[in-house]
C-alpha cells in the first residue's frame, strides 16, 4: 500500500474503460483541456490500473469497467464523482462542472449509470485498447 507521502506525488491518474469508444473520445477532450499535463490515463483494462489501484488499496479487478475511475492523493472516486474532479484539472470555463458536486451523488450517479449502460449501444465498441500516439505516450501508464 501507498504511503500518505507517496500518493502526494503520484500524479493524478484517469483510468478509463480503453475499448469504450465514448471514452477514448472522452479521454482525447480531457488531454485536449489539460494545457500542462497534469492529469495520467490508463486503461482500466490494463496491467498499469490494476497495480495503480493495488497501491491505493482498491480492489483492481474489475467484473466490467462501467465506470471511469480518478486516483488522487492515494484516494479512488468512481462515477459522477471522478467526472466533476477530472474537470476541475481541465483549463478555462470546465472547471465550473466541478460546482455540480453540489447535486446530490446518488442522483449525479443514477445519470452517469445510464449513460455507461448505453455507451456501447450509442458509441460503439472498439476490439483492443486504446494506443496512445507518439506525441501522447509520456501521459499513459503502462
Amino acid at each position: 500500500m501507498t504511503s500518505p507521502q507517496q500518493a502526494a506525488s503520484v500524479p493524478p491518474v484517469v483510468l478509463f474503460d480503453g475499448v469504450c469508444n465514448l471514452c477514448n473520445r472522452w479521454v482525447n477532450f480531457v488531454i485536449d483541456r489539460d494545457p500542462k499535463a497534469e492529469l495520467k490515463f490508463a486503461a482500466l483494462q490494463s496491467s498499469a490500473a490494476a497495480e495503480l489501484l493495488r497501491s491505493v488499496g482498491h480492489p483492481a479487478a474489475l467484473p466490467e469497467p462501467d465506470s471511469v475511475l480518478f486516483v488522487e492523493g492515494g484516494r479512488v472516486y468512481q462515477r459522477s464523482t471522478a467526472v466533476l474532479r477530472i474537470a476541475g484539472h481541465m483549463a478555462g470555463a470546465w472547471r465550473l462542472l466541478a460546482v455540480l458536486a453540489v447535486v446530490p451523488r446518488p442522483l449525479r450517479d443514477l445519470v452517469y449509470r445510464w449513460i455507461a449502460a448505453h455507451r456501447y449501444a450509442w458509441f460503439g465498441k472498439t476490439s483492443e485498447c486504446r494506443v496512445p500516439t507518439p506525441a501522447l505516450q509520456a501521459r499513459f501508464l503502462g
